[in-house]
Parts: structure tokens; C-alpha cells; sequence
């Protein structure tokens, strides 16, 4: 069975956001081992200068690196990333599925990843040119993550 692992810089807090990622790990326990990791991002004061968030890109990215499984296919999820269909999403998880048995979605922090972690990322993808907020973002790929392994195996969900 795949491992996925969606890593990411911010907690869930309300209520609904808890109860919808439930909701998507109970559906994913048939095809994957889900694993969602909350790490608490750096604090920045009030509009921080360019060094100043850097930094505390930097130290996320450290902080991330310890939590990605050994030999996992890495995938960061910001803006700059190419977008694909769903299709093609479901293709990526199941060539990974095949090659490493492992994958990890990166989600960063209000300032994004920091750019040497993304250069060691496998993929870079982007959902939308649109913001989200994080806890939503985060059960919008969950979502994408459950409609890649129905369209894997060939199921109703996706038309």
C-alpha cells in the first residue's frame, strides 16, 4: 500500500476543516496510508523584511526535511508550479506508488517554501493562480488525492 504524506506549515483549527480532513483520511485508508503532518511555522513580525523571511523559510525548510519519509517523491504545492489535471495528478501517484511506494505533498507557510527545498522536490505543482487559505487548500488536495485513486482504479467519482 502507497504512503502519502502531505506535510504542512500551519494547524487546522476549525471544526468543519478537522471533520472534512477525517472525512477524506477515512476514504484514503482503502487505497493509502495517509500521514498529515502540522508543523508550526516561524513567527514573523508585521510586514518582515525580505532577510527576515528567508530565514524563517530556511528553518521551515529544515524543519520539513525531517519529516520527509526516506525515498519518498517529493511534491511542492506553490504557485509557481505547473498545473495539471486531475489526470495527470492520478498518473504521478501511481507512477510513484510503482517506483518509490512513497509520496509527499509539501504545503508552506503564508510566505511559500524556500527555494532550495523546492529545487529537491521531484515536482512542483500549482493548484490555481488563485490564493487559498491554508486550512482549505489542505482539504482541496486531500480531495485530489481521494479523486487520484479513484480515477487509479477506474471508479465513478471522476466523470
Amino acid at each position: 500500500m502507497i504512503k502519502v504524506t502531505v506535510i504542512a506549515l500551519s494547524h487546522t483549527k476549525e471544526k468543519y476543516f478537522k471533520d472534512a480532513a477525517e472525512e477524506y483520511k477515512k476514504r484514503l485508508s482503502r487505497y493509502c496510508k495517509l500521514d498529515i503532518i502540522e508543523l508550526e511555522p516561524e513567527r514573523l513580525p508585521d510586514n518582515p523584511s525580505r532577510a527576515l523571511i528567508d530565514a524563517a523559510l530556511k528553518k521551515e525548510a529544515q524543519d520539513i526535511m525531517k519529516k520527509i519519509p526516506d525515498g519518498s517523491k517529493t511534491v511542492a504545492m506553490c504557485v509557481e508550479g505547473k498545473s495539471i489535471s486531475s489526470e495527470k495528478f492520478a498518473e504521478m501517484i501511481k507512477g510513484s506508488a510503482m517506483d518509490s511506494g512513497s509520496v509527499t505533498f509539501i504545503i508552506g507557510s503564508s510566505y511559500g517554501l524556500c527555494e532550495e527545498l523546492k529545487k529537491k522536490c521531484s515536482l512542483r505543482i500549482s493548484a490555481s493562480d488563485m490564493t487559498f487559505p491554508h486550512q482549505l487548500f489542505r482539504i482541496m488536495l486531500l480531495e485530489q488525492i481521494y479523486r487520484a485513486f479513484k480515477i487509479i482504479e477506474g471508479g465513478t467519482y471522476h466523470k
